[in-house]
């Protein structure tokens, strides 16, 4: 499982409140039927974080070293396309060597398309998978490996039905409500390119941070002091970077050295911002590495510090401190961010420097 080794691709959430006392008794509520009783549809629910068919939720096989652990499982039966692809041929070409015609009509290999599927369905196995949670019932954030919009809308979806609250996506205008009481949505658009006009550039907070805490890891020395401590930050490839205006839209940079590349310079004079990017923290010897979709707060192949071997409960618990310790640390850069965002006076000169550092990049490559 996600959490328990391994990189791991996941998003964050406020919890609107902590867990009602009744949390474990809710979600066994709303375990998942047994798949024994699965027909041609798709069934859903709760299962433990030991295995997608373990429905027996308990407070002993619930909770991990304090942490609520769970997953929301989805079991359905899906015809595999090669297979379904050659029966409707096979039927297709059964009827019309039956009826001696040249070819069959398009309703009539539709008709033959639903016959084959509805043949099919019931003889296929289950396709089990599921969304990973893990949250201190007693705290505020819940993570989750959630990462597209559906399994988004599924997630929060069966959450508020089970314990009746909402989750919060951890992004750029919920952060910004949360740590600073500001809404960001209205913010003005602002150029890091010293060829276009600010009126010219898009409002996309997190891609201004995200090309922000490039610039901050270069120019600025990339050493913050947090609330988590000091760290380092730096970028690296792949980078991709987007501006929804005239012309190509995105431009992915992955190979040789993409950060010194021309096609780098050429896109940020052009107004693109990073969009996404590999970003590393480090403090001491820990390291965190993930590739982070700006617009999202996205985190995917997260690889966490190295612990000491220990065993299975005490291994999830040091996990589940190091993303403690990432969120920590993207919250405390986002906040710094903001913050001089948010002056205007303080803000103007920082984009001065931002443009002059963008006019100055030299090629490498």
């Amino acid at each position: 499982m996600a959490f328990e080794s391994g990189s791991l691709s996941y998003r964050m959430f406020y919890l609107a409140a902590p867990l009602p006392p009744d949390f474990v008794a809710r979600f066994a509520r709303h375990a998942v039927p047994p798949i024994e009783t699965m027909g041609t549809g798709e069934i859903s629910g709760w299962v433990t974080g030991r295995h997608l068919l373990d429905r027996h939720i308990t407070e002993d096989s619930a909770m991990v070293a304090g942490y609520l652990r769970l997953t929301l499982m989805k079991a359905e039966r899906v015809i595999p396309p090669a297979l379904l692809k050659a029966e409707c041929k096979m039927e297709e070409l059964a009827e019309m060597q039956a009826r001696g015609l040249p070819f069959l009509k398009r309703n009539e290999k539709s008709a033959i398309k639903k016959e084959v599927t509805a043949r099919l369905l019931p003889t296929m196995p289950p396709t089990l998978s599921g969304i990973d949670i893990a949250c201190d019932p007693h705290g505020q954030f819940l993570y989750a490996t959630a990462t597209t919009d559906k399994q988004l809308d599924a997630l929060r979806l069966n959450f508020r039905h089970t314990t009746g609250l909402d989750l919060i996506p951890f992004d750029p205008e919920n952060v910004a409500a949360k740590t600073l009481k500001t809404d960001i949505r209205d913010l003005a658009p602002s150029s890091f390119s010293p060829e276009l006009e600010d009126d010219m550039a898009e409002a996309h907070i997190g891609r201004d941070f995200l090309t922000w805490l490039w610039y901050f890891s270069e120019a600025c020395g990339g050493i913050a002091t947090l609330d988590a401590g000091p760290f380092a930050v730096a970028i690296e490839g792949p980078l991709c970077f987007m501006f929804e205006g005239a012309g190509a839209h995105e431009t992915v940079l992955r190979n040789g050295q993409p950060l010194v590349s021309a096609e780098a310079r050429t896109a940020l004079l052009s107004g693109k911002k990073l969009k996404r990017a590999k970003v590393m923290f480090a403090r001491d010897e820990a390291t965190w590495k993930f590739t982070f979709d700006a617009d999202s707060f996205t985190f995917r192949s997260t690889q966490l510090p190295q612990g000491e071997e220990l065993d299975a409960a005490s291994r999830f618990q040091d996990r589940m401190l190091a993303l403690d310790t990432l969120r920590e640390v993207v919250t405390g850069f986002y906040t710094r961010f903001l913050e001089e965002r948010l002056n205007p006076a303080e803000w103007k000169a920082i984009r001065e420097d931002i443009r002059k550092w963008v006019g100055n990049r030299r090629s490498k490559a």
